[in-house]
């Protein structure tokens, strides 16, 4: 997939193209169906193209509005590579882009450098200086300037519209498989691993602990059942793993929400690699212990249930 950093970075020439842009945060099931009709309006005559942005527009708009990624601006462009899309323009969502009027964004984004002729958005897309550009601004500009607007009907399940934000509510509540199924695959947090207090190998579970910058929204604290996926590795080695999200309260001095995954039957020093750490099952919800014993009895439970569910 190319990979342009802005529309400077396009090349002269490019072109014609189909287009659809938007936040695509997370490439859910909704997302997908996006993706496949822009390809059937790209045909063969059109490169497909998808606009997005380095980070939600509500990040400098509206931060105290703005809610927590599901992926991170790497895993959603490898996402969108791997349903099929062949270019994608990112956008800096800054106070410059912030500011262009509706119609200047068509001329100076859409149609100067991609020389777009299909354009594909969603029935309430909302673009340009303060949101005043819609379906209707477009459509009377495509018969101006000679593209063709479709508008995607939102995709719904359970007679409910499938969102970033209902994705959010799930993976909040610890519903790992209904997530899952909204998705197309399992939820995943990506980071570095550090080192932590060792307090997992002491107990003679050792972990893999994320940064705390790490990308992609973490689920519910409590104990999970999934995969630790190493990308460091050419091509990456996926381990199930025993996975613990939270502030871990039966110790003091521990910092809020931790990612721990415990790799299964492997002894592996992963420090410094990047790491995708993938939710499959929650076990249980977090629980402080009176003390070390009954807390090593209980991760000896967790890991014989994580076993047979994943290992």
């Amino acid at each position: 997939m190319r990979i342009f950093a802005g529309i400077d970075a396009v090349p002269e020439g490019f072109g014609p193209s189909a287009v659809t842009i938007g936040k695509f945060d997370g490439l859910h099931a909704g997302h997908r169906v996006v993706v496949d009709d822009l390809l059937v309006l790209a045909g063969g005559d059109l490169e497909p193209v998808v606009v997005t942005f380095d980070r939600n527009p509500l990040e400098l708009l509206r931060p105290d509005r703005c809610p927590p990624p599901l992926v991170g601006l790497d895993q959603k462009l490898e996402l969108l590579e791997s349903v099929g899309v062949a270019t994608t323009v990112v956008l800096a969502f800054d106070e410059a882009l912030a500011s262009i009027e509706a119609e200047a964004f068509v001329e100076r984004v859409l149609l100067g450098p991609l020389d777009m002729r299909r354009l594909l958005v969603g029935d309430d897309f909302r673009f340009g200086r303060h949101g005043r550009g819609d379906v209707a601004l477009l459509t009377r500009m495509g018969a101006e300037r000679g593209f063709t607007v479709q508008v995607q009907q939102q995709v719904a399940i359970h007679s409910r519209r499938v969102s970033s934000t209902w994705i959010r509510e799930l993976l909040g509540a610890g519903a790992i498989e209904e997530a899952t199924d909204l998705l197309g695959r399992p939820p995943a947090v990506r980071g570095e691993v550090v080192h932590g207090a060792h307090r997992g190998r002491e107990l003679g579970y050792p972990t893999a602990n994320l940064a705390q910058q790490s990308d992609g929204m973490i689920p519910a604290d409590g104990v999970y059942a999934g995969r630790l996926v190493d990308r460091s590795l050419d091509p990456p080695v996926s381990y199930p793993a025993a996975i613990s999200v939270g502030s871990n309260p039966t110790f003091e001095g521990v910092p809020p929400k931790q990612v721990e995954a415990y790799v299964l039957d492997e002894t592996l020093d992963l420090y410094g690699h990047v790491v995708d750490v993938e939710f499959l099952h929650r076990i249980r919800g977090q629980v402080a212990y009176e003390g070390v014993g009954p807390l090593i009895a209980q991760m000896a439970v967790d890991v014989s249930h994580v076993r047979d569910l994943v290992g």
